[in-house]
């Protein structure tokens, strides 16, 4: 028998892992569908690396160490990067840092050597162009004309009309600013950083997806890449993300004056540059900030996964230049993954509010980021049978944004055999026995018991919730206990509750029942849209029970209106308003809704005004206002029927200036436009002429 050729055992090894990784950034930068997580993805590559490094021979153009990512996603029509959008090189731990550091220092020579130390943001890279003379009426200031995703490193996809539904990112820039950047010849800028879905925002979007009986979200990072590459840009806006401006490209080249520099120019362009940064200069320093940053990820309201460390002065980055994927003057810090795994020992079911029945895992406890692991949402069936998983089976447990358990795969190996124990779902309900039924393209099963002990559970809780009525106190322990003792049949039984009846309950001394009673006397004076919240319409989030109280003004009117009349509200259509009818054609409903203003529940908001004294005028707003924002002023002048605008032209008929109004003061001089201060435009909005 021969023995094996160790030069062939190393090509197979090789062209091995290059096919796994090839599957691996398909998954992740094409399809979405990410199978295995950042650590897992990182060890396959600084395998090849190790291999490659060592027989440096068999390197191929089109080895994945030679290349920034996959190909882009189809479905948008795709562009050209300005220069290359690459990935950083890796470390996980303090030697590897240094390790970095020394090369940097060798490199750099006799140049500075100083670091900025930046989150590494759990997000969608996107590069935007602005351009100035896109618009004829701009006044010269660059314009938005291009979102990229970052796609494979070279080419991306114009998700433009997404970006612009994002807040955060300005669509224009003044023009005085954008020319102190400028060389003469100079085209525009180019900004790059990170799209993010905040963790609030994501606990409201899977709570309105359950409302709409669609599966939830696995991760903020996945719920921002599928808006980003939806086609229906008011999806984009409903998802409430944020940018975070790092990278500053000026005609095409980085920004001459630093890293530091760089961020602070962002931030007075205005760009929302993330404030959790530090200059650093030893590894020591380094260590210090990245351990901080790891204890507060839980407190940044948006997930990080690491730190990027940047080289700070932009000679010195010069200098040290570009490997053939990543530059040599950054690196990203990883953090350690977040994950364990564990048996499931059972599968439960629980009933929400809505009598939603949702799966959970019971779970052998794990040790995860800190804290221990006993349950995981398994979402509903679909999600079980995807995973093709049985209770006893072991799974890959992570804590989404290092707070929500979630299990992630079926972990099948010697060590961890396969469970035996298919799960069905019941066909009753496990609180009160009655029938459960799965509606034509839902994707859950819920109660129709009306009367439901779980789902009176559940809204107490909600109603109680900050975001809601805001009763601090009114936790699982103390509604429990009400239920139990029969003290509460119903949210508006809430406002009934005396000390004596709170004395009579577990752990309750006066003081305690005296400060839940002052919470949900509090709570009367919540506001409509609160009230709206709190009663768990379908569909009504937070966003739609401000429209409706602004645009109604009292429960009474709301509880009048006719589907047209709802349908004229912002956001309302067909579905939202049947939903609105349904719910107060309901008796029960009717009556809650009596109770609660029995009670001394308020029930009023201030209502939008609405008038026509300005229609037919345009308006354009610049420079600051003495006692109005800028979108306070914007928010009166449509209120009375009139329109505004972002740059001045023959069809405006007014400007509107406050102090440092710029080049678009001298533009309305120039067309003859009528100039308006603060008490001008408040003058026209009462109906008087304006003060020359």
């Amino acid at each position: 028998m021969s023995e094996p050729d160790p030069k062939r055992e190393v090509e197979r090894k090789i062209e091995e892992l290059r096919q796994e990784l090839r599957r691996h950034e398909h998954l992740y930068y094409v399809l979405d569908a990410p199978k295995i997580g950042d650590a897992e993805y990182d060890a396959l590559m600084n395998e090849l690396k190790r291999i490659e490094a060592a027989h440096p021979e068999m390197i191929t153009a089109d080895s994945p160490t030679q290349r920034v990512g996959g190909k882009p996603a189809e479905g948008f029509k795709k562009a050209q990067h300005s220069r290359p959008m690459l990935s950083l090189d890796n470390a996980y731990n303090a030697e590897e840092l240094a390790d970095w550091d020394r090369r940097v220092r060798e490199l750099a020579g006799s140049l500075p050597v100083e670091y900025t130390a930046e989150l590494k943001l759990d997000g969608l890279s996107v590069a935007l162009v602005y351009q100035p003379g896109s618009d004829p009426n701009s006044d010269g200031d660059a314009q938005l004309t291009m979102g990229l995703t970052r796609g494979d490193g070279q080419t991306g996809e114009d998700v433009t009309s997404n970006i612009r539904t994002i807040r955060s990112v300005p669509l224009s820039i003044p023009a005085n600013l954008v020319q102190r950047l400028r060389s003469p010849q100079g085209q525009g800028i180019e900004v790059r950083g990170e799209v993010v879905m905040p963790e609030a925002a994501f606990l409201r979007a899977n709570e309105e997806r359950e409302r709409e009986g669609l599966p939830a979200f696995v991760n903020p990072r996945n719920s921002a890449a599928g808006a980003l590459r939806t086609l229906e840009p008011s999806i984009v806006a409903n998802r409430r993300l944020v940018f975070f401006a790092y990278f500053l490209l000026v005609n095409g080249e980085y920004f001459a004056a630093g890293q530091t520099a760089t961020l602070e120019t962002l931030s007075a362009l205005g760009f929302r540059v993330n404030s959790h940064r530090k200059r650093v200069t030893t590894v020591e320093e380094m260590m210090r900030f990245i351990d901080h940053a790891e204890s507060q990820r839980s407190e940044l309201g948006y997930e990080i996964d690491g730190v990027v460390l940047k080289v700070d002065a932009h000679a010195t980055q010069q200098r040290l230049g570009y490997t053939g994927r990543a530059p040599r003057w950054a690196i990203a810090y990883k953090f350690t993954a977040k994950a364990g795994v564990t048996q499931v020992k059972e599968i439960t079911v629980q009933v929400g509010r809505t009598g939603k029945l949702t799966p959970v895992a019971e779970l052998a406890p794990v040790f995860i980021g800190g804290t221990t692991v006993s349950r995981a949402t398994l979402h509903n069936a679909d999600f079980i049978l995807g995973l093709g998983l049985r209770i006893g089976d072991y799974v890959k447990v992570e804590r989404g944004g290092d707070v929500i358990p979630k299990v992630v795969e079926v972990v099948e190996d010697a060590e961890h055999p396969r469970g035996n124990q298919h799960f069905e779902f019941p066909s009753v309900c496990p609180e009160c026995g009655s029938e459960v039924v799965r509606e034509e393209g839902e994707a859950d099963y819920r109660c129709v018991n009306a009367d439901c002990p779980a789902k009176l559970r559940e809204t107490l809780l909600h109603f109680g919730r900050r975001e809601v009525m805001n009763i601090e106190g009114l936790g699982e322990a103390v509604v429990q206990q009400l239920l139990d003792r029969g003290l509460v049949r119903g949210v508006a039984d809430l406002y009934t509750l005396t000390e004596e009846q709170l004395l009579g309950l577990d752990r309750f001394a006066e003081k305690s029942a005296q400060a839940l009673l002052a919470e949900i006397a509090g709570s009367k004076r919540a506001g409509l849209a609160r009230v709206l919240m709190g009663l768990g319409i379908r569909f009504v989030g937070e966003r739609t029970a401000e429209l409706l109280a602004a645009e109604f003004g009292s429960m009474d009117a709301l509880m009048a209106a006719t589907a047209e009349e709802l349908e004229r509200v912002e956001e309302v259509g067909p579905r939202i308003s049947q939903a609105i009818l349904e719910f107060f054609l309901a008796a029960a409903n009717r009556a809650l809704v009596e109770n609660l203003q029995h009670a001394g529940v308020e029930m009023t908001a201030e209502k939008k005004q609405r008038t026509a004294q300005l229609a037919g005028l345009t308006f354009v707003l610049t420079g600051t206002l003495p006692t109005l924002t800028r979108d306070e002023a914007k928010q009166k002048i449509e209120n009375a029927g009139g329109k505004t605008a972002g740059s001045v032209s023959k069809k405006t008929s007014y400007l509107v200036a406050g102090e440092e109004a710029g080049s678009k003061l001298d533009k309305a001089r120039e067309l003859n436009i009528p100039v308006l201060d603060e008490a001008g435009l408040l003058a026209l909005l009462a109906g008087q002429a304006p003060p020359r």
